[in-house]
């Protein structure tokens, strides 16, 4: 009975698999494009670090207050909006390459839409709690729902999981829109020059395109959950 139970569940989580391919293979080439577009960025000089241009476009933007930090990891750098710090990987940090100037002003511009109360930042800083909840409970929740036959279960992961599809939808305008704020700040400021700015739009592109294919995965499994549900009831 467990064996045949473990089996059950394994098979839908094949199924979801299956389902979600084109957001994986999506995933996937992101990734690789990120990897080759970063790589290739790191070989193009910039007039400043990845610190100092952070630093400039802070300050350009009556930001002073905002403090730089740097942090472990590759490619761990963020704004954080509870600290109200621009927290930069050390290669970023001390880099000075045309990749470390793409992302160390992008996360400035995460700065910029706090402190602008850009909305879509708003929504997103508020579901984030809410989303790093469902992503795992509302699977769960749901695969517990198949796998039991309980509607109600299987109804339940699916509005737990539906606040991640929020928050990951709400998320792509928000990067979009600090990459267009990071790539004004820069040709405003005289930073980089026109003729580096297709550098810098593919480290940009390829990085946002990641952020699609994790929208587009956790609307697939959304709607995988959904199909399931609507097919079990008719």
């Amino acid at each position: 009975m467990l064996l045949s139970s473990l089996f059950f569940i394994s098979w839908y989580q094949i199924e979801l698999m299956i389902f979600m391919l084109p957001a994986i293979l999506l995933g996937l080439w992101a990734q690789a494009r990120v990897r080759s577009s970063y790589a290739a960025a790191q070989q193009q000089p910039s007039k400043m670090s990845g610190a100092a241009i952070a630093r400039r476009v802070l300050d350009s933007s009556g930001l002073t207050n905002i403090p730089i930090e740097e942090v472990g990891g590759r490619l761990s750098d963020h704004y954080d909006p509870r600290q109200k710090v621009v927290r930069l990987s050390s290669e970023v940090f001390h880099g000075r390459n045309l990749a470390a100037t793409g992302i160390a002003a992008h996360e400035v511009g995460h700065a910029i839409q706090d402190a602008r109360n850009y909305a879509p930042l708003v929504i997103r800083n508020l579901a984030a709690p809410a989303a790093g909840f469902g992503s795992s409970a509302g699977m769960i929740l749901a695969m517990l729902g198949l796998f039991l036959n309980f509607q109600p279960l299987l109804f339940v992961g699916i509005v737990v999981f539906s606040l991640v599809v929020i928050f990951q939808v709400v998320n792509l305008p928000v990067e979009f829109n600090a990459s267009s704020r990071a790539k004004n700040e820069l040709l405003g400021l005289g930073l980089i020059d026109p003729q580096s700015m297709p550098v810098i739009n593919r480290v940009l592109s390829a990085a946002a395109l990641t952020y699609v294919a994790a929208t587009l995965q956790s609307v697939l499994t959304l709607l995988f959950f959904v199909l399931r549900f609507s097919g079990r009831r008719s």
